[in-house]
Parts: C-alpha cells; structure tokens; sequence
C-alpha cells in the first residue's frame, strides 16, 4: 500500500519576517534553553520521543558515534523546551553556507502538544536562527532561514509555521510505501 505525501518548504528572508507567538504564561513554568553540551543519548531521547508518532525515522539508525559527529559540528544548536522541569519538545538548527540556516527537526512531544508552547518554541528558535552569527563568531549573519514540513507531521505543523511568517516557496508530492 502506498501513501501520498505532500512535502512543503517554507522559508523567512528577514527576522522582520518573524511573527512571534504569545508566550505561555509564567505560571505554566516553560522555559526555552539551549543544549549547550552535546549529548548523543539527550538527542536521541528528543528525536525518539517527539518523532515516534509522526514517522521520524532517518536518525533511528545512526550510531552514538554519528549522533556524537552531528552535534559537534559548528552551527547545529538544540533548544529544548520544559515545562516544570519536564522536556516538551525542541528545535534543532543547523547553521549552513552563506548565511543560511535550517530548522531541521522541531516538534513537541505527544503529551505536550495543544498547550500552546508549539507556537512559543518555533518564535524562539527563529529568532535564535537569526542571530546564530552572535554565538558562532564564523558564522556570517543569517539571511534565510527555512524549514520542510509534510502531510505524515502533525496536523497543525503547516499552519504554525505559516503563522510564524513562513512562505512556502516549493511543494512536492511523492508515493511512499
């Protein structure tokens, strides 16, 4: 049986793109802060446990050793999400040539979803997306940043990002088993 998966790419061109989300409020207890210390088995855990029900399968089969490679590269950023002390969710940057930056993965765990910290995470890890240049002293300051999402992610992920200030600048469709 094959599914049709339809795959958007979305992009911002200036911060002043950037549609923030409201933040939760204080008594929620969520706050945003980076993963500064690299740690296969932390991404691994945020990996698994945010893509588990929405297909994320790539990284299920990199060893500790390529997990260990990824985060030491300059430029790749975890921001993880908590609320009281719990991981929720995070947002994984990955600085690239000429002042670009990817979203590559973000998302919220299953429990966490609905609670309006989605919005507030994706608005913080933007704006960290366009100020990488500030912690990378390398890194030349960003010009775009984009994203992919597809028809197997959540079914407010488009909308959020679009929310957000996104514009998709390509679509495509594909049959997967």
């Amino acid at each position: 049986m094959t599914t049709t998966v339809t795959t958007w790419h979305l992009e911002q061109t200036a911060p002043s793109d950037l549609s923030p989300a409201q933040e939760p409020p204080a008594k929620a207890g969520v706050r945003i802060s980076r993963a500064e210390v690299p740690s296969p088995e932390f991404s691994h855990f945020l990996f698994t446990a945010v893509g588990s029900d929405v297909s994320w399968t790539d990284r299920l089969v990199w060893s500790r050793e390529a997990w260990e490679e990824h985060l030491h590269r300059p430029g790749v950023e975890t921001w993880v999400a908590y609320e009281r002390g719990t991981p929720a969710g995070y947002i994984e940057l990955e600085g690239q040539d000429e002042g670009v930056v990817e979203i590559v993965y973000f998302g919220l765990l299953p429990a966490f979803r609905g609670r309006r910290i989605g919005g507030h995470l994706l608005t913080w890890g933007t704006s960290r997306a366009w100020d990488m240049a500030d912690r990378w002293p390398d890194r030349v300051p960003t010009k775009r940043v984009w994203l992919h999402t597809c028809s197997k992610d959540g079914p407010y992920a488009l909308d959020n990002y679009r929310r957000r200030g996104f514009r998709v600048f390509d679509v495509k469709t594909s049959e997967e088993e």
